[in-house]
């Protein structure tokens, strides 16, 4: 199986903005303090992720980036797949060329499962991950975190 740091980070600084945001930008600096991406990673997926109508920006003093649409109507598949990362358990990356040029005996199966975890990613919305308690609870401990190292550079 392999999900790539790009499609884990996108969905990670999505989570992130919608739960940060309330409907005021977050700029991608706070995003890459508190979860520890680098600032020029997350350009690169906010760029892929606006081409795809996820997030808008919002320039100026104050801006940053918002969620494009409400947060139930944003999958985790959707962010995955806008980062052109695949969800794919084959070793031919779902090209079927895995024994020899041809398909191997397991090539279905592992196209299945693909197929699965796509399915059930996409039936994951932000705004539940958002409802959920124990996201809340690290959103909380990270923002303190920052927070407090906020503090500790201005001293």
């Amino acid at each position: 199986m392999r999900l790539t740091t790009k499609g884990r980070y996108a969905v990670t600084a999505m989570l992130d903005l919608a739960l940060q945001g309330n409907g005021t930008p977050v700029s991608l600096a706070d995003i890459s303090r508190r979860q520890q991406i680098s600032l020029s990673y997350l350009e690169q997926l906010f760029a892929r992720l606006r081409r795809q109508s996820l997030v808008r920006s919002v320039r100026g003093p104050g801006g940053g980036y918002l969620l494009a649409d409400d947060a139930d109507d944003i999958s985790v598949a959707c962010i995955i797949d806008a980062v052109n990362e695949s969800i794919d358990a084959t070793r031919c990356q779902g090209a079927g060329n895995c024994h020899n040029g041809e398909t191997c005996l397991t090539h279905f199966l592992w196209s299945d499962l693909s197929d699965a975890i796509h399915d059930f990613l996409s039936g994951i919305t932000l705004g539940e991950l958002l409802r959920r308690q124990d996201i809340r609870a690290v959103a909380l401990r990270q923002q303190r975190s920052s927070t407090d190292a906020d503090t500790i550079v201005a001293q």
